[in-house]
Parts: structure tokens; sequence; C-alpha cells
């Protein structure tokens, strides 16, 4: 081992110090929010919640899965995020592989004429018109065909396929007789699996987290997926269905109002927090080659 001079031992310190604090500050929200979730509520509203719970108590949860229309976007949420991650990765596969093969006449500029749409779009207005005039509203195609790819992902991958799949490996199937979609298929795509799991990490999210695009296009509530729902409980406090004021006092609803609030945060982001760990080999190696110019 090579012996670390004072100021290297300085400088690693300094930079744990760093690392460790910005741990903790994004951290620790994730924390609170958790144990104020089974926690007292009134201990949580008094302040004295910090990082153990306090008289543990699970009647947030209680409640939250005893509401039908948050089972409903729960559910609905699921088949969203389902349905339009595997929509934005075949259209993302379909577009990023024909842009890196440099056989590709006009591939210069047909890049450009999807970079100009990452800058100038046609608006709010003219989009949902266009979904309008293609029965789409309140349907779940609205909230998946007008995000069915993102541009800086067909770059991310674009940029992979051209630095990570060698050209003479595809040149060789090709030679003994392989057509694109089998070259594609057999070799880029099993090669691919950082990149096919960082984008689908990104997807994923993005739809599960969406609730503007339902708020526009969706109008009856059975079809609200789950972060709306969540919106109505955290911003509008539209918790009528599961408290009942009529016979419990104010202040014990306004008590299992927090509790709901917490409650739901935690159930809302469980997902995303579980998918991650399977993904996370993958994510650092896929963000790095298909960050890389090509």
């Amino acid at each position: 081992m090579v012996k670390q001079s004072r100021g290297d031992r300085i400088f690693d310190i300094i930079n744990l110090l760093l690392l460790g604090s910005v741990l903790i500050i994004v951290l620790y929200p994730l924390v609170f929010v958790a144990v104020a979730s089974i926690s007292d509520p009134a201990a949580v509203v008094n302040g004295e919640v910090w990082l153990i719970p306090k008289d543990i108590t699970f009647a947030g949860y209680e409640k939250v899965f005893s509401n039908k229309e948050i089972l409903r976007g729960y559910m609905n949420t699921i088949i969203y995020t389902v349905v339009g991650t595997i929509v934005n990765i075949i259209m993302t596969i379909l577009a990023a592989y024909p842009l890196s093969r440099k056989d590709l006449r006009g591939r210069n500029l047909i890049t450009a004429m999807f970079v100009f749409t990452m800058f100038f779009s046609g608006g709010l207005i003219p989009t949902y018109l266009i979904v309008k005039q293609l029965g789409m509203v309140n349907t779940m195609w609205a909230l998946i065909i007008p995000n069915a790819v993102a541009i800086w992902n067909i770059i991310i991958m674009r940029t992979f396929f051209q630095q990570s799949i060698p050209i003479e490996v595809q040149e060789s199937a090709q030679i003994d007789g392989c057509s694109n979609i089998k070259i594609l298929f057999k070799i880029v795509l099993p090669l691919s699996l950082p990149v096919l799991a960082v984008m689908t990490l990104f997807y994923s999210v993005t739809h599960w987290n969406s609730f503007f695009n339902a708020l526009i296009y969706l109008t009856e509530r059975e079809k609200y997926p789950l972060q709306l729902i969540l919106r109505e409980i955290l911003i509008q406090s539209n918790m009528q269905d599961m408290i009942q004021t009529s016979e419990e006092s104010l202040a014990k609803s306004v008590m299992e109002a927090e509790s709901i609030k917490y409650a739901v945060v935690i159930i809302a982001n469980l997902p995303v927090l579980m998918l991650y760990p399977f993904l996370q080999r993958y994510f650092v190696k896929g963000m790095v080659i298909g960050a890389i110019k090509g």
C-alpha cells in the first residue's frame, strides 16, 4: 500500500465530512417521515419526534389501506408505470439504434431535429388539442403517448451503443447474414443491460411521480393515479373519507390527518425505493458510459 501524505489524509477527512453532511441532509427527511408515520401524531406535531419513534402506532397506515380511492390510485399508477415504461423503452431503442449506425444517411440531421424539440415545443394548449383530437382525453394513453420518448434518453442510449458495442461485431454478424433486427436483438441489446437499467429507472420514476398530465387529461376519479390522490391529501387536505369528524373531536381529527399524510408519503415512495437496489449495479456504469460524447 502507498503511504498517504499528511495533505492526502486531511483531504480524505474533509471529503468524508462533506459527503457525510450531504448524506445526512438528503437522508434525514426520508427517515423523519418514516419515523413520523408510525409515531403518535401528537408527539410529531409537538416536535418531540426526531429519529426515534414515540408511542408507535399504525393508525395512519390502517386509515390509508382502508381507503378505496388510495388503493385504486395505487393500482392505476402501477398500470400506468409498467405500460408507460415498456412503451418508453421500446421507442427509445427504436430511435437510438438507427442513430448509432454510421451507415444511416442523414442521421446527423435527424439528431439535430430531435435536439431542436428539447428547446422548443408547441406548449400545453396545442398539446392538449392534439390529444383531444386523437380521442385520448380521459384515457390511459393520454398519460403515455405524449411522453412516449425523451430526447435526452435517446442521446444517452445512442452514445452507449456507439461507445460500448464494437462496430466490428455488428459488421461480422451482418456478413454472416444477420438482419438489422437480429443484430439489435441478438447482439446489441444483450450487451446493453447497464443503459437499459438506467432508462428503466428514469422512465419508471417519471411515470410513478407524474401527476400534472393526469390533472389535465383525466376527468374520472376512478382513473386518477396515486400521485393525484396524494396531491389532494397533502395540498387540499381532502381526507373526509378517512376521518370521521362527526364522531371524533376536531383535535383528534387533525392528529389523524397528520398521521395519514406521513403514511401516504411512505407508501407512495416505497416501490421506487425497492426498485433502485436491483438496478444500482448498472446505474453508474450506464450513466458514465452513456454520457460520453460520440
